[in-house]
């Protein structure tokens, strides 16, 4: 492939990844949240009960980042902050029930997101396309993880 060619399907794959999540941003804005907060709420729905440092971790995020927005959650009655039980300094984040019933309505926004975007796109390309994106995901964190390990002067070596 050529050089020409990796480069527009990079300058492609940042654009629509830009519009999907313009349009994602849109389309949570009308159900009363946004595209960070649903983040949240879906990777606590599947993980509950997770400490602040470790839903930062999960979602590669300074802890300190997500605190204003965790705070925001905590303030519509969407997420509650829990103490850990075996570290006082700690705490553990549990969705309400209005916070469930938010993350389940937006299940079927997300189906809908989804149906939109992939309208008129063969199933076929569908699954090639997944499997790329994997690969690409795959592989930009092994090169992300070999640039962090080099020591200093170990790139001008090369």
């Amino acid at each position: 492939m050529s050089l020409d060619r990796k480069r527009q399907f990079v300058s492609q794959l940042i654009e629509s990844s830009r519009l999907l999540r313009n349009y994602i941003d849109l389309r949570a804005k009308g159900c009363g949240t946004t595209r960070a907060q649903w983040i949240v709420l879906f990777q606590l729905r599947q993980k509950e009960g997770l400490s602040q440092v470790d839903l930062a971790e999960v979602l590669e995020l300074q802890p300190i980042s997500l605190v204003r927005l965790l705070d925001r959650l905590v303030d519509h009655g969407l997420l509650e902050r829990r103490p850990d039980p075996r570290d006082r300094r700690a705490n553990r984040l549990f969705l309400t029930g209005a916070g469930r019933r938010l993350v389940d309505d937006l299940d079927s926004l997300r189906d809908s997101i989804a149906a939109d975007v992939l309208r008129g796109i063969p199933e076929e390309t569908v699954e090639t396309s997944l499997e790329a994106l994997r690969a690409i995901k795959h592989r930009i964190k092994s090169v992300s993880d070999d640039k962090g390990s080099e020591k200093p002067g170990d790139a001008a070596s090369k």
